[in-house]
């Protein structure tokens, strides 16, 4: 699938993604993506969050393909029984660790557990070794329950644009190479 086959449906993580992150480039960069607003990026809630995403994919008339960072990877996942529309695919990046008691801030736990299940349509998750939301063995972990491609970032960081990953040129070439082998929805 091509990306001018499908709408990419943005969803940021808490605080959402300023201008220089990486998920805002895609957005101006792709023409068929756009962001799941929501009305509180710092003070996320859990129901409010999932229902902003579900309401989005609902609403697409198109392939659609899911592009997650964070805590917005939590999120999606926690909407996925929401979801009326197929979902092509989804391209997770750095989902933390929402049941680690020492996580900070401590609201982003009311978005775990994480379910366990496989997802039902195509997914990649991409983590790093030195990621302060989560750890290696935990992204790979639930990578494997979802059923999702997992790809070691290195030591990457938060793989956000405090990390360096502004432009992130090799997350886009991951990207198009993922969206090349999605098949369109049924």
């Amino acid at each position: 699938m091509r990306v001018a086959d499908a709408d990419i449906l943005i969803v940021p993580g808490y605080k959402g993604s300023p201008e220089n992150h990486w998920q805002s480039r895609w957005e101006r960069k792709l023409s068929t993506a756009r962001r799941v607003r929501q009305a509180e990026w710092s003070k996320p809630v859990r129901d409010d969050w999932t229902s902003a995403i579900a309401e989005a994919v609902n609403e697409s008339t198109r392939p659609l393909v899911l592009v997650a960072h964070s805590l917005g990877v939590a999120a999606a996942v926690q909407a996925v029984p929401q979801f009326r529309n197929r979902i092509s695919g989804a391209f997770l990046v750095a989902p933390p660790d929402v049941g680690n008691e020492s996580i900070r801030p401590r609201h982003l736990m009311t978005f775990g557990p994480y379910p366990r299940d496989p997802l039902p349509f195509p997914s990649v998750v991409i983590a790093s070794r030195n990621d302060t939301f989560s750890s290696l063995d935990s992204a790979e972990d639930i990578a494997a329950a979802w059923g999702s491609l997992f790809i070691d970032a290195g030591e990457s960081g938060h793989i956000n644009a405090e990390s360096g990953h502004g432009p992130w040129p090799e997350g886009l070439l991951t990207f198009g190479k993922f969206m090349s082998r999605l098949t369109v929805a049924a």
